[in-house]
């Protein structure tokens, strides 16, 4: 069973407060997801870390309730 859109972006809400997430349910399925994430706590960051940051969000869920989820991160202008 997958986890609803909507609960993916709340959990990053949650970790990123000033993040703008817009997810996208890539197979139509609820199992596999691309999120792309805004925020100004990746400044500085390597894309790696931004990365990080997102699936850390996420609270172990990859790989459980969440089958596979590609990240887009983005710094706003």
């Amino acid at each position: 069973m997958g986890m609803p859109a909507e609960q993916i972006e709340q959990l990053i809400k949650a970790a990123l407060p000033d993040a703008i997430v817009f997810i996208d349910d890539l197979a139509g399925d609820g199992d596999h997801y691309r999120a792309r994430v805004t925020s100004s706590a990746f400044a500085g960051k390597t894309r790696v870390a931004q990365h990080k940051m997102v699936y850390d969000a996420l609270g172990g869920r990859m790989g459980g309730e969440l089958h596979a989820l590609q990240v887009v991160t983005a710094i706003p202008n």
